[in-house]
């Protein structure tokens, strides 16, 4: 199991656009959030793009629940820089964040003094 410590807290603006239809684009404001695994889209922005589910995956929350979540796949666009993500398909109350793995996938990372996203170092070795 890999932790991430939530240090990387920001909001930022992203735009999510559907793989399968790339009209369906929705914009907005998302947490940035270290500690999570996957970008989450709430009911609403799911909705919207018409994703569809490939899975389903439980989660933990903070506070030990376990949750059952399905999963999808978007386009993820960040500043100008566009990569697909593997998203969650929240439900009504979920908060829209970025995860780590989204971060990663578009090779950026939270700076953790000045709270903003960044290109990180990359290797290929």
């Amino acid at each position: 199991m890999v932790y991430y410590p939530r240090m990387g807290i920001t909001t930022i603006s992203a735009t999510i656009t559907s793989l399968e239809n790339p009209k369906n684009k929705v914009s907005g404001k998302f947490m940035v959030d270290t500690g999570a695994a996957y970008t989450v889209l709430p009911q609403a922005l799911v909705d919207k793009l018409h994703l569809k589910p490939v899975k389903t995956q439980e989660f933990t929350l903070a506070d030990g629940t376990t949750v059952a979540r399905r999963l999808g796949h978007a386009m993820v666009e960040i500043d100008g820089d566009r990569a697909p993500s593997i998203v969650v398909l929240g439900e009504r109350d979920d908060s829209p964040l970025i995860g780590v793995v989204t971060l990663e996938n578009m090779g950026l990372m939270v700076d953790p003094f000045k709270r903003k996203l960044r290109p990180m170092r990359l290797m290929l070795a």
